[in-house]
């Protein structure tokens, strides 16, 4: 299995992270270029125990080319273009770098520009959610990733949130947790912007109206665990076809952008309902990239995920699993996951994370990267 350690820009340039990585003997190291906003611990700095990244930044440099929509600058690192210095440092110490880009997870650009979120409905924005329907989020996306990767060398670029975030992700101090069951967050993470609207084929109050009204009725049973909704299905079914086209719209405006011959890997999910860092796959999503990235970090699912994309994808397509070793309780037994994950059909291990693993969970990292080259 190849093994891809993730990392921040200011982790690769702390003085030893470049011999403690060549140790681990990860394959590929992801530096985050392109991040939301983050308290990211440093246990392993001299100087600081957090770098707080107050919002959702660029890591190169912003010039000019830019459309409505331009990201914000990091003044939390000291270097105009501290994601390049980390890319070229790894590849003269001969460590492969991946380009790491988060494209639709941006509160900062959220709050500046409302009209560009995904729009619930109720009405109530998200701005941590750039909607992939809108012109102004893909024209963004694609600059974003042309930004990256310029004069870079890369091995591979990861696409993350690579489509429509929705009502349970990352926000502020999150209160949310546990509150709405599986079939209500899916409801909620329905975009109903201006944008999405004119995309269906039905009246778009009508399908709002409907929509509130199963929500209202899901939360009025007190069921948590529900899963299902009494939508009719072809609704379902438009709705889902409008999602999914947005979605490609905005894989595809992002891969324009790249040179012939890159390695894309994609976060995704099987479940095409899934919002999120890791969202739901089209139909289309496994014809443009090598590799998917599924979220392994619950061993009781980990493998069958893995199992279900390995019968479900290409042959082409790598599976990967993206597995942590910052959680609040840690795998039992990693090697062993590591190795039901390979079993399974994972041909790559994603580790989360390089800079926030401390001493204490370092020996975990090892165990995992020595588990997957041994299968």
């Amino acid at each position: 299995m190849k093994v891809t350690g993730y990392a921040y820009p200011w982790d690769v340039l702390e003085t030893d992270f470049v011999p403690r990585v060549q140790a681990l003997g990860v394959d590929e190291v992801a530096v985050a270029l392109s991040y939301h906003s983050a308290r990211a611990a440093t246990p392993w700095s001299a100087s600081r125990t957090a770098v707080v990244a107050r919002h959702a930044a660029f890591y190169r440099p912003v010039s000019g080319g830019w459309g409505e929509l331009r990201p914000s600058t990091p003044d939390w690192v000291p270097a105009p273009d501290s994601g390049g210095d980390a890319v070229r440092l790894l590849n003269d110490a001969g460590i492969p770098a991946a380009a790491w880009i988060v494209l639709t997870h941006n509160s900062q650009l959220g709050y500046e520009h409302p009209d560009v979120v995904v729009r619930n409905c109720f009405g109530e924005s998200y701005p941590w959610a750039l909607c992939p329907s809108r012109p102004e989020v893909r024209e963004y996306a694609a600059a974003v990733v042309a930004n990256s990767v310029a004069g870079l060398e890369l091995s591979s670029v990861i696409l993350e949130a690579c489509g429509p975030l929705g009502a349970v992700h990352q926000h502020q101090h999150e209160k949310t947790d546990g509150v709405w069951a599986p079939a209500v967050a899916r409801l909620l993470s329905i975009c109903c912007c201006a944008a999405c609207a004119a995309s269906w084929d039905v009246d778009a109050e009508t399908v709002r109206a409907r929509l509130v009204e199963e929500v209202r009725r899901l939360i009025a049973t007190g069921d948590l665990a529900v899963t299902g909704d009494r939508l009719p299905p072809e609704l379902t079914q438009m709705l889902l076809r409008a999602r999914q086209r947005a979605t490609d719209e905005l894989r595809a405006a992002v891969l324009a952008t790249l040179p012939a011959g890159t390695r894309i890997v994609l976060h995704g999910a099987l479940d095409p309902w899934v919002t999120g860092a890791l969202p739901g796959l089209t139909p289309s999503a496994p014809d443009d990239v090598d590799a998917v990235v599924l979220f392994g970090w619950a061993p009781a699912t980990g493998a069958e995920a893995v199992a279900a994309a390995r019968e479900a994808l290409p042959e082409r397509v790598a599976v990967a699993s993206y597995i942590t070793a910052v959680a609040a309780a840690p795998v039992p037994d990693i090697a062993a996951y590591v190795g039901e994950l390979a079993k399974a059909g994972a041909a790559e291990l994603h580790l989360y994370h390089l800079g926030l693993a401390g001493p204490g969970r370092w020996g975990d990292l090892g165990t995992a990267t020595a588990a997957a080259h041994e299968n």
